[in-house]
């Protein structure tokens, strides 16, 4: 049986590390190949872990400050629970890393301790959602907020890779997100986006792709930079939950014959927001670095942890990193021709 070693932040998120640690158990009891190294003061974690020879407890003494500048915390903080997980990644001690730390510190410790894979200019953060009728992927979600055309480029490898070996879409077609479906739409960097992405081999472009396209199948990967990202992001969830709660307001009140429909239809809505919940897929990916890293939710339960955790191991299983590195290298040997 393959043995996964996932390196866990325990103090990073709003739960810690009371969720954290219980997401810990739960993954080790529902994954037999699944081995954690469980980061931060062993005092505190003790008594919240249960016994077992798959779960280790790495001391740990600091805490990342979330409201601090990340970079001046990684920095400062080297004994902290995310920085020690980082370094173990890099130095092969764990094989995937799994943190609801600050999303800036996550991405520092990405970047700077565990390394990018040569090539890649900017690591980035990914999101699956729940599409019409397939899940699609959203990358970068605000890891770059100033980008150039060709790290756009390089994030539809990203996330064409996560999609075929996470998701199980065979060879998935990449979008472009941009105000119209016309080469010359957007602004400079993204009209020089679509021309290399036209060019390349590596993935399917299937060109530019409005946002109210998106969700409806227009692609598999959906490729913007991360403040474009970001505000899909932001938004999406907060149109998923106004229009949860207007529909519940509506249903709860006025006539019996309503609150009777509500009634009727109380499972079909069960079904479809729990295909929103956030911790039913564990977390965002980020993409690029040297190895397998996953930014839980920062509100994460128990349950968003042990998915979180999931989501590592199979990344580590079906070698994303390798296979984004593949396609880096197949690029460059198609842009020397």
């Amino acid at each position: 049986m393959d043995r996964f070693v996932v390196g866990l932040d325990a103090m990073g998120g709003d739960n810690a590390p009371g969720a954290i640690c219980e997401g810990a158990a739960k993954a080790v009891q529902s994954m037999e190949d699944v081995y954690l190294r469980v980061f931060g003061p062993e005092e505190k974690l003790r008594g919240l872990l249960p016994q077992s020879e798959r779960i280790e407890i790495v001391d740990a003494r600091e805490v990342i400050d979330p409201e601090e500048a990340p970079i001046m915390e990684m920095r400062k903080k080297k004994d902290s629970s995310m920085v020690r997980c980082a370094l173990e990644l890099k130095e092969g001690k764990c094989q995937a890393m799994v943190s609801a730390g600050s999303t800036g510190a996550v991405l520092a410790c990405g970047a700077f301790h565990v390394g990018r894979i040569p090539g890649i200019e900017r690591p980035a953060l990914a999101v699956v959602f729940p599409g019409r009728d397939k899940p699609f992927l959203l990358i970068d979600c605000g890891a770059n907020v100033d980008c150039q055309s060709q790290h756009l480029v390089q994030f539809g490898v990203m996330g064409s890779a996560y999609m075929e070996k996470l998701v199980g879409v065979p060879k998935p077609t990449v979008g472009l997100v941009n105000i119209g479906v016309e080469a010359d739409k957007g602004s400079r960097m993204y009209r020089e986006a679509y021309e290399k992405m036209k060019a390349q081999k590596v993935y399917r472009f299937v060109g530019n792709v409005e946002a109210r396209e998106i969700p409806m199948g227009a692609c598999d990967v959906a490729v913007a930079d991360g403040f474009d990202g970001n505000l899909i992001l932001k938004y999406t969830e907060g149109l998923s939950s106004a229009l949860f709660s207007v529909i519940r307001r509506n249903l709860k009140g006025g006539s019996i014959l309503r609150q009777l429909g509500g009634l009727l239809v109380k499972p079909a809505f069960k079904n479809v927001k729990n295909s929103l919940d956030y911790e039913k897929y564990g977390g965002a990916p980020l993409l690029g670095v040297n190895g397998a890293i996953v930014k839980a939710h920062g509100s994460s339960g128990s349950e968003a942890v042990m998915n979180a955790i999931r989501q590592a191991r199979s990344m580590i299983r079906e070698d994303v990193t390798g296979l984004i590195r593949q396609g880096v290298e197949q690029m460059s040997r198609d842009e020397a021709k």
